[in-house]
């Protein structure tokens, strides 16, 4: 997992509030082994019609929107069925910031786990930053999220943001404690019975 420090970006507002797992990757897609590749996917039923044409009213179809990584939706982003593939969506189409007044519990997990920063804001910031059109600097370490006029300071926890500093997933945390798994291992062996 890569290190996230700070981003710089304009905004895709997705003002709809409730966006459950299945809209952000429809289930038909869940088939691949890997994490990559679900990006083309991400949001489909709302990106194209019935013959997989853009629908010409959906922002991610609005080239101005093209290699924005700030995501800003409305309440209860994530809400749903556990699927990984949320997050490995978001991420694969380029998305590394998801900006929400609320996330569901196991989606904002998923977000950390995967090198997504998932952060919670009030209504009034979420409406504020969604009509933004300029860049938009969003810095994990001083965690605040900068615009041309004003600042937005925002909470997170502190092993949340240590893992995402360091780019550590589940695995990259268990091997620092190697040497303390590996004493425990040497000093608790079951005696044989036999």
């Amino acid at each position: 997992m890569d290190s996230f420090k700070k981003v710089t970006s304009i905004i895709t507002p997705l003002d709809k509030v409730n966006v459950d797992t299945d809209q952000i990757i429809p289930k038909q897609f869940l088939k691949l082994v890997q994490k990559s590749g679900f990006g083309k996917f991400l949001f489909f039923n709302w990106r194209y019609d019935e013959n997989e044409n853009p629908k010409t009213d959906f922002v991610l179809n609005n080239p101005k929107y093209d290699n924005s990584k700030i995501l800003v939706a409305g309440d209860n982003f994530g809400c749903g069925s556990s699927r990984e593939h949320a997050v490995w969506a978001l991420l694969d189409y380029g998305f590394s910031v998801v900006i929400a007044p609320s996330f569901a519990d196991i989606f904002l997990s998923n977000c950390f786990k995967n090198g997504v920063l998932p952060i919670s804001l009030d209504e009034k910031n979420v409406e504020k930053l969604q009509q933004e059109i300029k860049p938009v600097e969003v810095d994990l370490e001083k965690q605040t999220i900068k615009t041309t006029s004003y600042e937005i300071p925002f909470e997170i926890d502190s092993h949340k943001k240590k893992i995402l500093l360091e780019g550590l997933d589940d695995i990259a945390q268990t091997f620092q404690y190697v040497d303390k798994i590996t004493e425990f291992e040497k000093n608790s062996r079951v005696p044989s019975v036999l």
